[in-house]
């Protein structure tokens, strides 16, 4: 029997592949997690999981057709699985497919009422076609659901901050930073709240955090560059815009994100 044939015949050494794959996408080397998951794949073509997470990996690329074929590929061969139908709702929310994206959500709180990520994409596709009222909604039961989900604050606090209730968006974002004080997007997004209320030294507090914790989100930069602006403080204000240029140079520059562009709805289980 050759080599191939023996790994071939290895189960264990698609898993092996595949656990490492997800640690490599763990740390964010998505190019060396679909090498590994292309391999995983050729050993075992039905290896449902090995299509879930090489679509996340496309995903993070920005890749979201290779993403979505990936989800189909995955759901084609079960067509239950729950995490297939929300990273592909994901998918097509960040294409602006919003429908599709709700029909895939439905489709999984269909099959699991309880998964709380389900209820937040869907608030996302929602405040994406500007219903913010079912994106609160949404929001409202993934917190039900799930009271410490930091995600579900910073989106509903977003949500609020988008129909002009700055003080509750900020009262989600302190919720939100409660229970996760490491997370950058909580304090980018209450900084953009305290600029749209005029405290622009908070928003620089606040956007200065977010940059500290993390030091390539564009996001803060140009946000703690408006307030700096605000401010008469042009030279800093350049300086925040060129520093956003250069980290991200096709970033959409705007105050406050859409929902859930912080952390991954990606899910695998």
């Amino acid at each position: 029997m050759t080599g191939q044939k023996a790994s071939q015949l290895d189960p264990k050494n698609v898993q092996a592949y595949g656990n490492r794959g997800l640690a490599y996408l763990e740390k964010g080397d998505t190019d060396h997690a679909i090498a590994d998951y292309n391999h995983a794949i050729e050993l075992n073509p039905k290896f449902v999981k090995a299509y879930v997470i090489r679509g996340g990996a496309s995903s993070m690329k920005g890749d979201y057709d290779r993403a979505i074929a990936d989800y189909n590929q995955a759901l084609r061969l079960d067509p239950k699985h729950v995490s297939a139908y929300i990273n592909r709702g994901s998918a097509y929310d960040q294409k602006g497919d919003y429908d599709r994206a709700i029909a895939d959500y439905n489709q999984a709180i269909q099959l699991d009422p309880k998964w709380v990520n389900a209820y937040i994409g869907r608030g996302s596709a929602y405040y994406g076609k500007g219903d913010t009222d079912r994106a609160v909604a949404e929001y409202i039961r993934a917190i039900q659901i799930d009271p410490k989900n930091v995600q579900a604050y910073v989106d509903r606090g977003v949500a609020y901050s988008k129909i002009g209730d700055k003080d509750r968006a900020i009262a989600d974002y302190n919720h939100a930073i409660q229970l996760d004080p490491t997370y950058a997007m909580a304090y980018m997004v209450r900084g953009s709240a305290y600029d749209q209320k005029g405290d622009y030294d908070r928003a620089i507090a606040d956007c200065t955090r977010a940059i500290n914790l993390d030091p390539g989100y564009a996001m803060a930069y140009y946000n703690r560059g408006l307030a700096y602006s605000k401010k008469g403080d042009h030279d800093r204000a350049i300086a925040d815009y060129n520093q956003a240029i250069k980290l991200n140079p096709l970033l959409n520059a705007r105050p406050t994100p859409s929902p859930s562009t912080g952390r991954s709805r990606h899910q695998v289980r």
